[in-house]
């Protein structure tokens, strides 16, 4: 199975998500229903191998449950999760979007604007995985960059 190809059926079908486990189909996630996108399962060794084709070495030799991002041109910017599974080696990839909208047509509430300004403090956004976070987040993180100078730690 070619990692690059289930990358870009990931986003002409505009996926969320891209699934890779050993003893199952790669599988996407496409408006909250998962399709296996083979009738072929993948072995423990294949899915191996896509997991490690995509890391450094570091995080190669690191390896168990390890967060990292990925870029490929063309096709945009992806969050990995690889985990190790009944001892097989599995990912779960999350198409990052590229274009980040203005916070205003996200319509958060007016304070969130005033809160980001702040020189200093903790700003938490907390939830479960999918429940958008990231989106209002990098909004509100790009109305600053282009209202204040300053460190943003992420």
């Amino acid at each position: 199975m070619d990692f690059e190809k289930l990358l870009e059926l990931m986003c002409t079908k505009k996926a969320s998500d891209l699934f890779i486990t050993a003893e199952r189909p790669p599988a996407l996630k496409v408006d909250g229903k998962i399709i296996d996108v083979s009738k072929t399962s993948l072995s423990e060794e294949q899915s191996l191998k896509l997991v490690k084709s995509i890391m450094t070495q570091r995080q190669r030799d690191d390896f168990d449950n390890s967060n990292f991002a990925i870029s490929r041109r063309g096709l945009g910017r992806f969050r990995v999760s690889a985990f190790t599974q009944r001892d097989a080696a599995g990912m779960v990839l999350r198409r990052i979007e590229s274009d980040i909208p203005d916070w205003e047509s996200l319509h958060l509430p007016p304070t969130l604007k005033d809160v980001i300004m702040e020189k200093r403090g903790l700003v938490l956004f907390v939830g479960a995985t999918g429940t958008g976070k990231s989106i209002p987040l990098a909004s509100l993180i790009k109305y600053r960059n282009e209202n204040s100078s300053g460190h943003i730690i992420t």
